[in-house]
């Protein structure tokens, strides 16, 4: 990184939440960029180990004895000894945008060797559109160097708010145990600078250990469920949490980006420790994707709120005929939102983003060029798109009305 003195930007918008059961080391590696935000770390496991965070970071540290105190009786809908256990720090942040983060991930670097700061790039795709109805061949649009190709519909190029940014890893790739026994020394080393929307209908498997998202628009809908200590299945949380939150985001007409930015994720789990508590969630998810696709949330499911509710009856309907298992998450998925509402009594789905966000991260100093206002981007497409009318059918006009005054009109053509 270069020694300019570096501007948190959104710092006072954005909370940092990492899981994990170790001393937090990794951080060293990721403060020029996370210095000056605020983290809020779970612990999972033993809450009588100490855990250890380098000084200088503003931070809150949460284990089992705090989400027992704060949410009583309804402190089983968060997991135990599980990385799902992070979606406690999505219910206590009052932040408007959330990051999380492994701690077995490190700074990446890209092509050039310049350190990637991930935050930003998260922020960037957050605070610029997603198009989900009609997907463009060079990507995102409102990254600077591209644009809306040729044929791409005007009246589509506003796009969509972008509640989740989906990063990448370079190292250690996110495989299942099948494929990781398959193919045990097998490393990502491939950096492809894009970022796309994921398509309205198109499901996804999402990972949870570099991803952010508008904890605002869809934060209700970022629930892990019930994974880990007790529970016939793990390594799951992120994958049921993307499934709900895409068909919300997909009913509400909010977008989800994927690509950049990358992390370098460290190591590899055990592929024999991660069958055992995957093989389940492989069988099932034969069923579960099915189900997620035919999902169709009534009309007055307005906020993420009532669309999740709605989708933990379903769920409880449709597949607490393949197991058990699937009665107790729905209820789950209930007990959540109460724990939601509590925490944040004035909370529902917003419209649009703020404007605001953009502009201050728009004066924020950056290496880089900062995104393009996606209304900016829009009317300046409109107003392209009227000059080329202008241009074009003045000129036609005259010439069909010569064609209509003077039938001596083969000259003209030829002049042409």
């Amino acid at each position: 990184m270069s020694g300019s003195a570096f501007t948190p930007i959104l710092k006072d918008e954005v909370d940092i939440v990492i899981p994990t059961i170790r001393n937090l080391d990794f951080l060293e590696m990721w403060r020029p960029f996370f210095e000056g935000y605020h983290l809020i770390i779970v612990q999972d496991g033993d809450p009588s180990k100490a855990i250890k965070v380098p000084q200088g970071f503003d931070y809150e540290l949460y284990n089992r004895n705090d989400i027992n105190r704060i949410l009583g009786p309804r402190a089983h809908c968060i997991s135990f000894k599980d990385s799902a256990c992070r979606c406690f720090g999505f219910l206590l942040s009052k932040k408007k945008y959330i990051f999380t983060i492994d701690d077995d991930c490190f700074v990446a670097k890209d092509p050039s060797g310049k350190e990637i700061d991930a935050l930003e790039q998260h922020l960037k795709n957050l605070l610029t559109p997603s198009t989900p109805f009609f997907f463009n061949t060079l990507y995102d649009p409102y990254r600077e160097g591209t644009d809306f190709v040729r044929g791409y519909p005007f009246s589509l190029r506003e796009g969509v708010p972008t509640v989740v940014s989906h990063g990448l890893w370079l190292n250690v790739p996110d495989y299942d145990a099948p494929t990781q026994l398959v193919k045990p020394l097998e490393r990502n080393n491939r950096y492809v600078d894009a970022v796309m929307t994921i398509p309205k209908g198109t499901l996804f498997p999402m990972c949870g250990m570099n991803l952010a998202f508008n904890r605002e628009l869809i934060g209700p809908a970022m629930y892990f469920g019930l994974m880990g200590d007790g529970q016939p299945v793990g390594r799951y949380d992120d994958m049921w949490a993307g499934w709900c939150m895409k068909v919300i985001s997909d009913h509400l007409g909010l977008g989800v980006k994927t690509g950049l930015p990358y992390i370098w994720h460290s190591k590899a789990s055990n592929p024999f420790v991660n069958l055992k508590k995957e093989y389940k969630g492989i069988y099932w998810q034969e069923e579960l994707i099915p189900f997620f696709q035919s999902v169709s949330l009534p009309k007055e499911c307005t906020t993420t709120q009532k669309c999740y509710i709605e989708l933990s009856k379903l769920v409880k309907a449709k597949l607490g005929q393949v197991d058990d298992y699937f009665n107790k998450l729905a209820d789950a998925m209930v007990t959540w939102i109460e724990a939601w509402d509590e925490l944040h009594p004035s909370s529902g789905a917003k419209s649009e983003a703020l404007p605001n966000d953009l502009e201050v991260f728009l004066r924020c100093p950056r290496e880089e060029s900062a995104p393009r206002n996606g209304i900016h981007h829009v009317a300046f497409n409109w107003i392209r798109f009227s000059s080329w009318c202008l241009l074009s059918v003045a000129p036609l006009t005259i010439f069909f009305l010569h064609i209509h005054l003077d039938r001596d009109w083969l000259p003209l053509i030829v002049s042409m």
